[in-house]
């Protein structure tokens, strides 16, 4: 199988996106970093940008990363809960929509907090490369955005959990 597939088919363009983005963030700061801790051992000095470019980057990264795991059911799954309930089909129902709609609750809570940042850092700049410090929170609130909506679409069209985790119990 090739490392575009999955399963046979071509991963979705959002997917191979997120990926491309997830790694060229990873790349900026291995880079970062690499040439900082040479130039520290070699010269005695560094680059100051390179600590705070790697600190955004890397808060990019995770909520990237978050948002990508989430339609592919890569989040942490409690599916222990679940298994005992798989001869009873209307609980199981039940208990997804609870758990979208608990979803759907902790991206509002992260959204709107995450949005009080962002108000607050536009205001300010980071000390060094001097970028907005709203670009901290942001992807925290895009995160909530991207995954409140998938939930709320799996909770309109009733898309069953995916039970099919290769651990039974995590």
């Amino acid at each position: 199988m090739s490392p575009n597939t999955n399963q046979g088919r071509p991963k979705p363009l959002w997917q191979r996106s997120s990926e491309t983005a997830m790694a060229l963030c990873l790349a900026v700061m291995a880079a970062a970093v690499f040439i900082n801790v040479v130039l520290r051992y070699a010269f005695g000095s560094g680059v100051a940008a390179s600590e705070e470019l790697s600190r955004l980057l890397f808060v990019w990264l995770v909520f990237i990363g978050a948002t990508a795991g989430y339609p592919l059911g890569e989040h942490m799954a409690f599916t222990s809960l679940l298994i005992p309930l798989s001869k009873k089909p209307q609980l199981i129902k039940l208990m997804t929509a609870l758990i979208r709609l608990a979803v759907l609750l902790a991206c509002v809570l992260v959204g709107w907090g995450a949005w009080q940042q962002v108000v607050v850092g536009l205001d300010s700049q980071s000390v060094v490369l001097g970028y907005s410090s709203a670009l901290l929170p942001l992807p925290a609130f895009l995160s909530a955005l991207a995954i409140g909506a998938i939930a709320l679409a799996q909770l309109i069209r009733r898309t069953p959990l995916d039970l099919g985790h290769g651990v039974e119990v995590e």
